[in-house]
């Protein structure tokens, strides 16, 4: 059974693997208070279906390394731009820009704190 700090950190190397993988605007909510399924959502624009189906074996392996295991395989949804991947106490949302401004998740979650990126990293890029 994961901790509170486990869970943090791999909600955060999921979204610092995804931001080196060239997705934009990825962020980490933590929802544990108004959320009774999840305790965090990382939530990234990927640029294509091709550079969504590209993460897979990135994530796939970072789940590996780190111990990780998803619920289900993934539900998948590249075909229409949109794949989530629960963790139990992660959700990951993989969209493309056209989806994830459809959906706006951030402003349904508007109570969450952003976790990432931090403060700091915001300044200084």
């Amino acid at each position: 059974m994961l901790d509170s700090t486990q869970k943090r950190e791999n909600a955060l190397a999921v979204a610092t693997l995804l931001e080196d993988a060239r997705s934009m605007d990825t962020v980490v909510l933590d929802v544990h208070e108004s959320c009774s399924f999840s305790d965090y959502f990382v939530i990234t624009t990927v640029n294509s279906q091709g550079h969504l189906r590209g993460l897979m074996p990135q994530l796939d392996e970072l789940f590996r390394e780190r111990d990780i295991l998803p619920f289900h395989p993934r539900k998948r949804g590249s075909d229409i731009g949109w794949v989530l991947i629960d963790l139990g106490y992660a959700v990951i949302h993989l969209m493309t820009e056209e989806l994830r401004e459809f959906y706006d998740l951030e402003r349904l979650w508007f109570g969450a704190q952003k976790i990432y990126p931090t403060q700091v990293a915001s300044q200084t890029q």
